[in-house]
């Protein structure tokens, strides 16, 4: 049982809930609230034909639609969960929040209920593999793990069934981490270069973004860094808890590097040699990197074999 998960369920029973869309990842979560006695109302730019079957579903589960083009700014809701493409900053959603309406995500919410610890992982490229590869190498060491994020379904419906011995491994976008004031247990950030600039309105915000994954981490947290990035290496001065970093280019003081073909880790001095990395069974130097960033994620909780 989670009694975090119950008290919050408890408390938006009677409570009008907006989702802004209606795509795959947000279904489960419309049929959550509706089960836990919330008044949801799904929102969606398209029209109803364009929504296809999930438009079809969000009714047939009980949420009022709210469709077209000022779907936004007719929203009426206590709380409103943002899709990660809707800009945090969009001028109706700060409307909402300037009267007091919650605006938060799924990400957020599950971040406040999790019991258990969390592994992320953000970047401009490689996230989605090095998260998969942190997922399977903590399945191969005989843990349970609940694997999402933007790299898939929705944890929160999952979030009474998850367990304290549990990992939680996940994949943050920017546009989910602008407003995240919570950070995972550990933390990666595999690489940054400009991406979506189209939505975040500078260089700047993008970065501050995925800041955030270690920004609220505590003494007892972990991040792991990429030392032949310049931008993410820059992130080390805000690092509270224990720093880790890999690298190609060089050895590193608490690691994973790269020594000729062969990944190693050094741990504070004592250096491990663990594997060839012609045996990665995926392409490239930068699926090299992945594995070194994912390596550096899980030493200590996973052997070198």
């Amino acid at each position: 049982m989670n009694a975090m998960a119950d008290k919050f369920f408890d408390s938006i029973k009677g409570k009008k809930v907006t989702f802004i869309g209606i795509g795959t990842s947000n279904l489960p979560l419309i049929k959550l609230f509706i089960e836990k006695g919330a008044k949801v109302t799904a929102c969606d730019k398209k029209n109803f034909e364009d929504l296809g079957q999930n438009g079809i579903k969000a009714k047939e589960y009980g949420a009022e639609l709210l469709l077209g083009e000022n779907y936004l700014s007719e929203i009426d809701a206590d709380i409103v969960f943002r899709s990660p493409g809707t800009p945090f900053y969009k001028d109706e959603l700060v409307a909402l929040r300037s009267k007091g309406v919650v605006l938060t995500s799924e990400m957020e919410v599950f971040f406040d209920l999790c019991p258990c610890k969390i592994i992320a992982v953000t970047g401009s490229d490689g996230k989605t593999t090095t998260t998969t590869i942190i997922s399977e190498f903590l399945k191969a060491a005989g843990l349970n793990v609940h694997l999402g994020g933007n790299i898939g379904k929705p944890l929160l419906p999952d979030i009474e069934s998850v367990n304290d011995d549990d990992f939680a491994v996940v994949e943050l976008s920017s546009f989910q981490l602008i407003s995240m004031r919570k950070s995972p247990d550990i933390a990666v950030v595999t690489n940054l270069a400009p991406n979506h600039l189209d939505i975040h309105k500078d260089m700047q915000e993008y970065i501050d973004s995925k800041k955030n994954i270690i920004l609220h981490q505590n003494a007892f947290s972990k991040a792991v860094l990429n030392l032949d990035n310049e931008i993410t290496n820059g992130f080390s001065d805000s690092v509270r808890g224990q720093l880790a970093k890999f690298s190609v280019k060089e050895n590193v003081s608490n690691g994973a590097f790269l020594d000729g073909d062969t990944i190693c880790y050094n741990d504070y001095g004592k250096i491990t040699r663990i594997m060839n990395i012609h045996d990665i069974k995926i392409p490239g130097m930068h699926n090299v990197e992945n594995y070194l960033a994912a390596i550096s994620a899980v030493w200590g909780l996973v052997d070198a074999e």
